[in-house]
């Protein structure tokens, strides 16, 4: 997917992952193509900011706490991506800008795909599907829904699975315009005494490679 865009305009304070963006200021003409790729080392910083700012953005005294959040978020995905963890893979949509003289990436999006153990089975689970404010409703979280689904295919699973807030209207929005349906509703005795909202078990079937 290729844009022309006139400025490219940075709502979640990430700027800085794209470098000096006086060249873009002064040069009117410029490409912008969004890709899908596994993550790496070097995204840690990047991704972390993602995550943190779409699961704990802050809020209040809240915001207090950001350093200590975006210090286990980034020692998590360290973990998991130096690891060797079988059935694994954590992927990025990255934005390149292009202009004459040079090309910059920015990371909006992320998403990560494992094995779980469930009761007498194994199933394939998404987690940590992500996109900054700024790049949502732009298709970004469908394609990175559908890359996983590719892995899954060519790895032999034939079901993928996720779980989702039932008061998270776009998120269940997506997902259920992308063929996941819900499996089952998860009560708690703690989220039935607090008035939480239930967490709902979507599956969706999937087809895999000959």
């Amino acid at each position: 997917m290729k844009i022309n865009w006139g400025k490219v305009v940075d709502c979640c304070g990430l700027s800085s992952l794209m470098g000096d963006s006086s060249e873009l200021e002064n040069n009117t003409s410029y490409t912008v193509s969004v890709t899908i790729r596994e993550a790496q080392l070097q995204d840690i910083k990047a991704l972390t900011e993602v995550l943190t700012l779409s699961f704990h953005p802050p809020k209040g005294w809240l915001s207090f706490f950001q350093p200590i959040l975006k210090l286990g978020v980034y020692e998590d995905l360290r973990s998991r991506l130096r690891g060797t963890i079988p059935y694994y893979c954590c992927f990025v949509a990255v934005e390149k800008t292009s202009t004459l003289t040079k090309t910059t990436e920015k990371v909006i999006g992320t998403i990560e795909l494992s094995l779980k153990s469930g009761f007498n089975c194994h199933y394939l689970y998404i987690s940590n599907l992500a996109v900054i404010q700024s790049h949502r409703r732009q298709g970004i979280a469908k394609q990175l829904l559908q890359q996983c689904e590719e892995i899954a295919s060519k790895w032999g699973y034939d079901t993928l699975n996720l779980h989702v807030l039932d008061n998270n209207y776009p998120a269940k929005k997506l997902y259920l315009s992308n063929g996941y349906q819900v499996s089952e509703t998860e009560v708690t005795w703690p989220n039935w005494l607090l008035f939480r909202s239930q967490r709902l078990f979507l599956k969706k079937q999937i087809k895999t490679h000959d």
